[in-house]
Order: C-alpha cells, then structure tokens, then sequence
C-alpha cells in the first residue's frame, strides 16, 4: 500500500489575504469536511438523546462573535476562509470546533444550557463507547532526550473520515511569525511550531462546565504567533476557552502542559519526560468529567509511560512509539479498522532548537514522513 501524502500550501499576507488563499485552494474540500463533520456531529448528539439541532447550529456564530473581541486577527482569516471556500463562517467555524461545541451541549456549563432553553441534556439509553477518539501526547527533555534537546509531539486521533483533509501550512503573514501547523482543511492551527521555534498541540478532555467561548482551534492559532512557551501558555491560560482540554507547549528551553477546563487550568512543568493521552490527571477536573476514563486512553498513557522512561529518544524513537500496536484496538497507533470510531489521522514532531517539524498524514507507518525547516 503506498504511503499517505501530506500536502503543503504556503499562506502569505494579511490574515484576509491568507484566509482567502486558503479558501480558494481548498474550497472543494472545505465544504465537504464542513459536511462530513456536522454529519458527525448529528450522530454524536442523537447518541446522547439531544436532537436540538439549531441550538447546535448556533453555536458556532455565538462563539464566533467571541472570538471577534478576542482576536481580530483570527477572526478576520476565518471569515475570508470561508468567502473563499463559498460556506457560510458560522457553520464552517461549527464544524472546525466539533469537539468543543458539542461538548457545549452535553456538558453544559448550567448557566449557559442551550439544549430546551435551560434543560439537560439527558443520559443515552446505551452509552456510546468512550474509545471513540483519542490522541497521545509525548514530549521529552533532558536526560529523556538522546541529544539533549527538547522533543514534543503527538498523534492526531478522531474520525476516520478527517484523514481525507488532513493538510499542512507554510504560513509567512505580513506581521508575525512565519509558522509550519498541521489541520484539516477550512480549520485553524491544531499543531504547529513557529520560527521562534515554540511548538503546541493539544489532547481531548470532557469536563463539565462547557460555555460559549473561544473553542480549542483558535486558543491554538493565536498561542502560534508567541515569542516563548511562557507567552504561548499565557494566551490560553488566560483565556474565556469553551470547553476542556490538555495544551502542550515546547520551546528550545523546555515544555509543559495545561489541563484546563473551561474556567480553570492546571499547568505541569516537564522535567525528563511529560506525557498525555484523554482523561484527567487532576483530582479537581477527574471529578468533572463526563466520561470515564476509557480502556484506551489508560492503556495508551501507560505505554507511553514506560516507553518515554525507558531510554532516551530522538525523533526516530518517538516515530516507532507513534506506530506502536502492542495493545490491539488499544494502541498508541490507531486505525479505522479498529472500529472503535477513530483513527491517527496525523503524527507531529518538533524539535524547537532546530526550527524542525516532522509530519505525516495518518499513522505513523502509514504515512509519508515530511521534514519542514525555516531554512
């Protein structure tokens, strides 16, 4: 089976100019992940028992409205992503945001309930399984690293139909910093590293408390235009976020994370290695959560666990950790014919000293590897 292409497209300019780009590049592609995610989205919350469609479908523009005083910058590209695709902005920012925003819904912050005008959603008759997405995030410093250097990446884990708009960017704006991110067609930075060599990624979390605020994505895409780890941490720490999620951060000088639910955030400083996968770590938020732990989740942290601490690693070795399938359906690397409902449908690396990002479309023995560098 040939290897997946990832491919690259450079984005210059204003952030109108850039978005535009994007949209006119990708238009046919960004319409149809639009309706492929929403799709998704409809059988996630029937699952759940909530079939309130249009308070969904509002949430979007209710967030978008956010992000407007937020971040203009931001703001400005999303909307010319979409003129030039031809979607609407506030269902395509809907559908970039799938998590977060579903999450809005069934794990309501109770003073922001939009499911019946204030009542909850309630509990599925059978509850859908937890192993249905995912992501495993590695980062090693000091004595983990072979070369002494930091290294932090992470496999990219959701539905399997994402795989098709996987893309990466080469964004030069006119102010900022050029940046390398890996996405999804029509989408704000998921992962990337910028030429001041900070690099972030982050992992899914359920946590009660979810509102209308500044979803994941654009948390991402704004913490990408930082000078350092500590600036970039602030600008999510600091922000009215929507939903949970786990952040981690890396420049040349070390890495950490932020667990973070919609109102708070706990950060961790790595020293050696620092790992995550899809559940709490913080007794507060494990109280929070939505969902269990899942067998997945579990077993993926404990093979990155003592994967990261048994010897030091390159980039090389965290390539072979991503491909790992010690542990079935339950592995680090994830395929759609698990049929657990997701797949690794990107794998990144980044050596901040370097000013390097490795990266691959699908798993990591799945896809061709690419080497982008500021050279």
């Amino acid at each position: 089976m040939p290897l997946l292409q990832l491919r690259t497209i450079v984005l210059a300019g204003t952030p109108a100019q850039m978005g535009r780009a994007h949209g006119e590049a990708l238009g046919e592609d960004i319409r149809a992940f639009a309706d492929q995610r929403l799709r998704a989205a409809k059988v996630y919350l029937r699952e759940r028992g909530i079939r309130d469609e249009a308070a969904f479908g509002d949430l979007g523009r209710r967030c978008l409205e956010q992000l407007k005083l937020w971040d203009r910058d931001g703001w400005d590209e999303h909307h010319a992503v979409a003129a030039g695709a031809g979607i609407a902005a506030d269902l395509l920012y809907t559908a970039c945001n799938l998590t977060d925003l579903r999450d809005v819904i069934t794990l309501p912050d109770d003073r922001q309930s939009v499911v019946g005008h204030g009542r909850k959603p309630h509990a599925p008759r059978h509850a859908p399984p937890a192993e249905a997405e995912g992501c495993s995030a590695m980062l090693v410093t000091g004595a983990a690293s072979a070369s002494g250097e930091v290294i932090a990446g992470q496999t990219w884990d959701l539905n399997p139909p994402d795989l098709d708009f996987v893309v990466a960017f080469d964004r030069q704006p006119a102010a900022g910093p050029r940046a390398f991110t890996v996405t999804c067609a029509g989408c704000p930075s998921l992962i990337g590293l910028n030429e001041h060599g900070v690099a972030l990624g982050t992992t899914n979390i359920k946590v009660r408390g979810a509102r209308v605020g500044i979803p994941y994505l654009s948390l991402l895409h704004r913490a990408l235009r930082a000078r350092t780890r500590e600036e970039a941490a602030a600008v999510i720490s600091g922000a009215d976020r929507a939903a949970a999620h786990t952040y981690w951060i890396a420049d040349a000088a070390g890495a950490l994370d932020l667990e973070c639910t919609a109102d708070r955030s706990v950060r961790r400083d790595a020293d050696g290695a620092l790992f995550r996968t899809n559940h709490c770590l913080v007794g507060d938020h494990q109280r929070l959560e939505g969902e269990p732990p899942s067998a997945s989740s579990l077993a993926r942290l404990a093979r990155v666990d003592g994967a990261l601490n048994a010897q030091p690693h390159s980039v090389e070795t965290i390539k072979r950790l991503m491909a790992d399938r010690s542990d079935g359906v339950d592995s680090v690397n994830r395929f759609a014919e698990d049929n657990q409902g997701t797949s690794t449908n990107a794998c990144v690396i980044a050596v901040p000293a370097r000013r390097e990002l490795h990266a691959c479309r699908g798993s990591a023995d799945r896809g061709e590897w690419i080497r982008l560098t500021f050279a």
